[in-house]
């Protein structure tokens, strides 16, 4: 296939390699080399062996300092059809002879004995009727166009779900070609298909239901041409497209996508939430993902547009979204995990590997998490069973009143605005610990029960152990008594917390910390290990 074959800006894949894609970036000689060339820059690298320039003289500039490489019109494919595709993904043809010759097995006496494939015909039968094919997938199959409608369309007239991922496409006049001649179809995944930012093409297309566009490249700019085209969307997929702001044609507020359901924007660029307040009046939006971005903090917004600005006045900012998926940034505060409490419907949250959740990091634990979020049922996935909040939410309590000397009461409401609520709900009266008091402690009411269970390696099978002690105990000081309950000698010690709910025990950092400033109390199981 001769360079003029070729555009720049197409894209291709390797000759024999639909996996290894590419953008073509130069047409034309290579100076000490003879014939047609093509420069290419390769997705994700794919074994570019440079920059765009050779022997010091630059051709193209690549995505990658070793992403691009020179190629032969040869070497590469402009790709195939989408009714071809499909043919050669799920057409079955019929086994010549000399296959069927190659199909035996030896019996006992050695003789030939004919294979035959059960169930062989009514596939082949199934197959062979693509009529019935409702969902297909061709990814990484070197699909470059959608060819003639009519074949399309009498090929696969009842598809409801196609999956793209990893092909040539690039011009919307394809997909919208696609959409046109397939009426039937719901979901489309065009993941890692390099789409142009652009159409001038206004088509409405309104049987899609579900869009998948990660990974192809994709600004806001265009969401927002796409929402005035695919106007029926229930679902819109824009992973990993270095999204990072959302700019709105008029006023700060992303309007219509009028029956979006669920938005994801996993793995972006976003470091501000005032880019996520611009979603906050798509009314139908339930479920929006905003895993592994750099969002700092979470408000809610509290500054309503103008009125009358969205055609309806009483419309809350995100009043039925549902799941708010938040792990993976850079949340550092509790301010954020309090703020998520003003969401109207917000039952679904996943905060995990924020600062915020990472005890280690100078975060809070998981039982913290639960009782300042007081309407979550799922939390980082895990489902919040009514024990498991009724024990975090009086742990909590004692937490905070394990502190609550330190500061004045209008300080404890700022810092814990549940606090009061749960203390009331629960009935939980004031106590102070034991080593404050004086004179004789009264140990009747005030001691709370604990599992103790060893797990070290070189502490032997010892059966656990429940323990009432008072709740001014520390750390330090429960490490000496496990030595003397499960006579440990020369061992040091490494205490956890057990919880409902939680992949990985807490471990107690600080020796001089208290059972009840920890939020401790009676039911709690604590695992004791050794150093390693």
């Amino acid at each position: 296939m001769a360079a003029v074959a070729f555009r720049l800006g197409q894209r291709v894949h390797a000759a024999g390699d639909p996996a290894r894609v590419g953008t073509v970036r130069y047409l034309g000689p290579v100076d000490g080399h003879p014939g047609d060339w093509l420069g290419v820059d390769w997705d994700a690298g794919a074994g570019g062996r440079h920059d765009g320039s050779l022997a010091g003289r630059r051709y193209f500039v690549a995505a990658g300092e070793r992403s691009a490489s020179f190629a032969r019109p040869t070497a590469l494919s402009a790709g195939i059809t989408l009714p071809d595709a499909i043919r050669n993904r799920y057409r079955v043809e019929e086994f010549t002879k000399e296959e069927q010759d190659e199909m035996y097995v030896f019996s006992t006496s050695q003789k030939r004995v004919s294979v035959e494939l059960v169930g062989k015909n009514k596939v082949e039968e199934k197959l062979k009727n693509l009529n019935d094919l409702t969902s297909a997938s061709v990814s990484y199959m070197g699909v470059s166009s959608i060819g003639p409608g009519d074949e399309l369309k009498n090929l696969v007239p009842n598809l409801r779900q196609l999956d793209l991922t990893g092909n040539l496409l690039s011009q919307w006049q394809d997909i919208f070609s696609l959409c046109e001649a397939l009426a039937s179809l719901e979901i489309l995944d065009l993941t890692n298909n390099t789409m142009e930012n652009d159409f001038t093409d206004s088509s409405s297309v309104k049987n899609i239901r579900i869009l998948v566009l990660n990974y192809c490249g994709v600004t806001w700019e265009l969401v927002e041409k796409i929402k005035v085209s695919f106007s029926c969307l229930s679902e819109l997929h824009l992973m990993t497209n270095r999204i990072k702001a959302m700019m709105t044609p008029v006023g700060n507020i992303v309007q219509g996508f009028d029956t979006l359901r669920l938005l994801n924007l996993e793995d972006n660029h976003i470091d501000s939430w005032d880019e996520i307040v611009k979603l906050s009046y798509l009314r139908s939006l339930e479920q929006l993902h905003l895993n592994k971005n750099m969002l700092k903090h979470v408000t809610y917004p509290s500054n309503p547009p103008p009125l009358g600005s969205l055609g309806d006045a009483a419309v809350l900012p995100f009043e039925k979204l549902r799941v708010l998926l938040l792990g993976s940034n850079q949340i550092d505060e509790v301010l954020s995990v309090d703020s998520l409490n003003l969401f109207p419907s917000l039952t679904d949250v996943r905060l995990s590997d924020n600062p915020v959740a990472d005890p280690a990091k100078g975060g809070v634990p998981r039982f913290v998490l639960i009782a300042r979020l007081g309407k979550v049922k799922i939390l980082n996935g895990s489902e919040i069973s009514p024990r498991e909040r009724r024990e975090a939410e009086i742990r909590y309590v004692r937490l905070v009143m394990g502190k609550a000397e330190s500061y004045d009461p209008e300080e404890i409401k700022r810092l814990h605005p549940r606090f009061a609520e749960l203390k009331a709900f629960h009935g939980i009266e004031d106590e102070k610990p034991s080593s404050r008091t004086s004179g004789p402690q009264k140990m009747a009411s005030g001691l709370i029960s604990i599992t103790l269970k060893c797990v070290g390696p070189s502490m032997g099978e010892k059966q656990p152990l429940t323990k009432k002690l008072p709740p001014a105990t520390t750390v330090g000081k429960l490490k000496s008594l496990c030595e003397s309950f499960f006579k440990l000698k020369d061992v040091k010690l490494r205490l956890y917390l057990e919880e409902e709910g939680c992949p990985m025990p807490q471990f107690f950092e600080e020796d001089t910390v208290s059972l009840m400033e920890l939020g401790i109390g009676t039911g709690s199981t604590i695992i004791v290990d050794e150093e390693s």
